[in-house]
């Protein structure tokens, strides 16, 4: 605040200030940050004007709209996810569900603690919105949402002060719009918190380590940590270049020959330090996972037993081994042009290191320091690193590589960087002139093309996902949208208005808005929804309304299915859960044997979710075409469902606009099917007057 004194009517006259000389300076604005700190330096147009690279805030808004929608519309691509977190999740909150071999007490290598982790949305769904399954459903995605949100736009910051705030810009895009972080950014999943943890991990990790930086060293210490204990222990191998570096390499210390022995002491007493506090986590987690299992139980090294050192008749090939190439090809579909810039990272630093050396070398003044080229190189190595653990496996799946999703982003935008400076040395090295390559939109061509060709691409991938896969959740939730609330209306216990039809709406009016309906009315219908082939794309109790079981009918699959676990009181809290999470039920195996008890007769189920691919008419004993029985079954609601085998490559793994494109995809059904005669018996014995 300043006070001023002026002589009126003379604007020549000088003006004199009186400023106070504490307060002002300490509500000043701060002074921006030098956006050349970082690891990577620009070499052109460093006076210039910044371009626009949103703060924490600004990309924390953008980010959740872009998550928060994925939530809302992205698929379950993994029947694991189903039946191993959010059918136990389904347990803990209506005490029933679907219960697997890996959350039995005699296997347990599933943590009720990670499950426990996401019980908060749905009860405080339950408060605010009502008993109802979907909207809980949706709370725990948007949950997820939100965490991986903070992470990821932590890490962006990071690699903006840090590295460079150009790859900062390029990491965010890449993180915004792309198709792999669609998917696993709402996973209910140990990977996909793997991967939140790791990212916040790597976001303190990208600031050089010195003796004076504690904070550094904790903080990524207790988020690998956390990612390995309460997620998955296969993820700390993420930490190894992290753990290196903390323990060998000088960073920003001058380490000399005098001082390097107490530095070298300093450096491992900091990190078993902070190795001992995180290791305190596995406190929590174990008493959690022993109160529901009954026994002592500590579920990460569970885990490694199982995979690592299994007997020679069990372990994770049971369940399908892949070529090397699986994961190459899986993040193409994912990543796209991004994977040769994310597997280039280290040879483009060769390169730069080779012929554009002042990219990263000149801010360093004192040679005992590191190099910036190792300490880039050691930032860029957890993806190659986890590549080559998961490559090497026999079994191989998708939700492996969702620990280094933002890691393969930030990979790639170091990429397009580094080449952008090779680009710019080259014209500099045949013009002859720094003013000219100042001048030139080359450059940023060059970059604008990879991430938005990336953007694009991912767009359409997403756009595939659900114009192609996307049915069985919509067909599924039409039993509790459309079907419960016919039959309600025809027994007489509720009242629609005349235009409804049975049929799910999926218009912006709201013309065919129904009333709130109490679907508690039947429950004591003793209603069954069957499934078959489709096991592995059935999407949980969480979109099937109260009072419906799901059971199994026989299908050429003869492996191991899940069974039930035994029902607790509907009412009870989790100590009441405890009663069944401690049952071991007899069937379940970790040899995947065919458990016959757990299917029912089809002639006994009142609906079925089915899929039907009309070029495919060949019948299997167990597996005939129900669709096509019309004298027993009737569709309740069908959606189209892509028939890989009978697409192009091309266009099943995109979707474009266009007949044409269109034109080369073949469609299958996905169905809700009602038995006529089953329902229709129970359609007049529930009728209101006649019971």
């Amino acid at each position: 605040m300043s006070t001023a004194v002026q002589l009126q009517g003379n604007p020549n006259i000088q003006t004199i200030s009186f400023r106070r000389p504490t307060s002002q300076t300490a509500s000043s604005p701060a002074k921006p940050k030098n956006r050349h700190g970082g690891l990577l330096q620009d070499q052109l147009r460093r006076a210039q004007r910044a371009p626009w690279c949103p703060t924490w805030s600004a990309a924390f808004r953008i980010l959740l709209l872009v998550r928060i929608t994925g939530a809302m519309y992205s698929g379950i691509q993994d029947c694991d996810e189903v039946f191993n977190f959010w059918e136990p999740l389904h347990y803990l909150w209506k005490g029933y569900g679907f219960q697997t071999w890996e959350t039995s007490p005699e296997y347990s290598i599933r943590s009720w603690a990670y499950i426990l982790l996401h019980y908060l949305p749905v009860k405080i769904s339950a408060t605010f919105i009502g008993p109802e399954k979907r909207p809980a459903f949706f709370a725990v995605r948007m949950f997820l949402a939100v965490i991986s949100t903070v992470c990821e736009v932590t890490f962006f910051r990071a690699v903006v002060e840090r590295i460079n705030y150009r790859v900062g810009r390029y990491l965010f895009v890449l993180l915004l719009f792309n198709a792999g972080l669609w998917i696993a950014s709402s996973a209910f999943l140990p990977s996909s918190f793997a991967m939140y943890a790791n990212t916040l991990a790597m976001a303190y990790a990208m600031e050089p380590p010195s003796t004076g930086n504690m904070r550094r060293t904790l903080f990524a210490t207790l988020a690998f940590a956390t990612g390995g204990v309460v997620g998955w222990p296969f993820s700390l191998a993420i930490g190894i270049p992290f753990v290196v570096e903390e323990l060998f390499l000088a960073g920003t210390d001058k380490v000399t020959t005098e001082n390097r022995s107490s530095w070298f002491i300093g450096r491992w007493k900091r990190m078993l330090t902070c190795g001992g506090v995180a290791t305190l986590l596995l406190l929590p987690v174990v008493a959690l996972d022993t109160l529901f299992y009954g026994k002592l139980t500590v579920v990460p090294w569970n885990i490694v037993k199982y995979n690592v050192f299994p007997d020679p008749q069990r372990g994770p090939e049971l369940y399908g081994t892949e070529p090397v190439h699986f994961y190459l090809s899986n993040l193409l579909l994912n990543f796209n042009v991004l994977v040769p810039f994310a597997l280039a990272a280290l040879p483009a630093l060769a390169a730069t290191y080779r012929f554009d050396n002042k990219r990263l070398g000149e801010r360093y003044k004192f040679v005992d320091q590191t190099s910036p080229y190792v300490l880039l190189a050691v930032r860029l190595a957890p993806f190659y690193i986890w590549t080559a653990i998961m490559t090497a496996q026999k079994h191989k799946e998708e939700r492996f590589m969702y620990p280094i999703y933002p890691l393969i982003c930030f990979n790639a935008a170091v990429t397009i960087y580094l080449a952008r400076g090779l680009l710019e040395t080259a014209f500099i090295a045949v013009t002859s002139s720094p003013y000219k390559a100042s001048q030139s939109s080359l450059f940023s061509q060059f970059t604008l093309s990879v991430v938005v060709t990336s953007s694009v691409l991912s767009l359409s991938r997403v756009a595939a996902l659900w114009k192609y896969y996307h049915s069985p959740m919509s067909v599924t939730y039409a039993l509790e949208a459309a079907e419960v609330p016919r039959l309600l209306n025809v027994t007489g216990h509720i009242s629609l208005p005349p235009h409804f039809d049975g049929k799910v709406r999926h218009s912006e009016t709201h013309e065919d808005e129904l009333p709130r309906i109490d679907l508690s009315l039947i429950e004591d219908w003793g209603l069954r929804l069957c499934v078959g082939k489709e096991w592995y794309r059935f999407p949980g109790h969480f979109l099937v309304p109260d009072g419906v079981r799901v059971d199994w009918i026989k299908s050429e699959f003869d492996g191991m299915l899940p069974g039930h676990f035994k029902e607790t009181a509907r009412d009870g809290g989790l100590l009441e859960r405890v009663k069944g999470t401690r049952v071991a039920h007899s069937s379940l195996n970790d040899l995947n044997w065919e458990a016959p008890e757990f299917y029912v007769d089809v002639q006994t189920c009142d609906y079925l979710l089915d899929l039907d691919f009309p070029q495919r008419p060949v019948e299997a004993a167990h597996e005939p075409r129900y669709i096509a029985d019309e004298k027993t079954w009737e569709r309740v609601a069908c959606r189209p469902f892509l028939d890989a085998a009978h697409s192009s490559v091309l266009s099943r793994t995109l979707w474009m606009p266009g007949e044409l494109w269109q034109m080369q995809n073949s469609y299958g059904e996905f169905c809700l099917l009602k038995h006529k005669a089953n329902v229709g018996r129970k359609e007049q014995l529930h009728t209101v007057g006649r019971r």
